[in-house]
């Protein structure tokens, strides 16, 4: 639906992932005006989830009480940025070459444009939250896997072809444990929520039940010596991988996202000595490290802002 004249306007906002897509309309200043989350179903196929989402963004549009301006999109896995396509993607089996921004654009008669998922958080840190006034930042997401965006002179960095540069695969110790992503040790396979679980695994007592990451870290704070062994582990790995992105990059800001990080107070000690002993080339301390503005909303209200980047004349991505 297009703008009236004295009907209020936002973005239509969609987070696809393996299993459920969030979908929102948020205004200008980056504020959820309504939201609601509907599930993935990938074996249903991309048309009939495709169909949820026009029926639920009609929905979180009405409530809101506002026109769409345009529709943003990020979604999980590889993705092609300027054609608007899906590649192949583990988690949503049979989509691959499948156009989001192309039937969501003829159905809704507006601009749509699609990031990969980290960079959809990436932007949003930049526009509207931790990051926002800072051209040189990177945005690292650390739950069930880890990922990461990166801005450079104010806009998107991307790859040869446009390829998003997958950060969590960048190897930590290659003896360590083998990846899907073809590596062994992986900072990903290393680092992310289930590696802390396997972390506590290594270290409990015989017969102990397997824990979540945040079972882990609540365990941690009540005083119990495995679960305070596996976060010092974790706290080691995460800050290797983000002492090698300062030494690589030297963004002004590091924001800090994802179910991990929701228990950053027991990680950031560890990580900050390791970044204090490994980054002896670079001016590490001139690097702020901080946690996001938008907690797990952070790709939903990303997507908002991959709109308003690719329309932005002043930030171009």
């Amino acid at each position: 639906m297009t703008a009236t004249l004295t009907q209020p306007t936002a973005v239509g906002a969609i987070d696809i992932g393996g299993t459920k897509i969030a979908v929102a309309a948020v205004d200008s200043g980056g504020k959820i005006l309504a939201k609601e989350e509907i599930p993935t179903a990938p074996s249903r196929g991309f048309t009939a989830a495709m169909e949820d989402v026009v029926s639920s963004l009609d929905r979180v549009r009405s409530i809101a009480g506002v026109a769409l301006r345009g529709i943003g999109i990020g979604c999980t896995g590889p993705v092609d940025p300027i054609r608007g396509a899906i590649c192949e993607v583990e988690f949503l089996p049979g989509w691959e070459g499948c156009n989001p921004t192309t039937l969501l654009g003829e159905r809704f008669e507006l601009g749509v444009v699609m990031e990969n998922d980290a960079d959809a958080a990436a932007l949003g840190e930049a526009l509207w939250g931790a990051g926002k006034g800072r051209q040189n930042q990177i945005s690292v997401t650390v739950g069930t896997g880890i990922g990461g965006g990166i801005l450079m002179n104010g806009a998107l960095y991307r790859g040869a072809g446009g390829a998003h540069p997958e950060i969590g695969h960048h190897v930590i110790d290659s003896s360590g444990p083998p990846c899907f992503c073809g590596a062994g040790g992986c900072w990903e396979v290393l680092a992310s929520g289930p590696a802390l679980v396997r972390h506590f695994i290594q270290h409990q007592a015989a017969g102990s039940a397997a824990h979540t990451a945040a079972s882990i870290c609540a365990a941690a704070r009540a005083g119990d010596s495995a679960a305070q062994r596996a976060v010092a582990v974790e706290g080691r790995y995460l800050g290797i991988g983000l002492s090698n992105l300062i030494t690589l990059f030297m963004p002004e800001i590091i924001v800090l996202s994802g179910s991990v990080m929701e228990s950053a107070d027991l990680f950031l000690p560890t990580i900050q000595q390791v970044i204090d002993s490994s980054c002896g080339l670079v001016p590490a301390g001139a690097v702020e490290l901080v946690c996001s503005s938008f907690g797990r909303q952070a790709p939903l209200i990303g997507a908002a802002a991959v709109w308003h980047f690719r329309n932005q004349r002043t930030l171009s991505c």
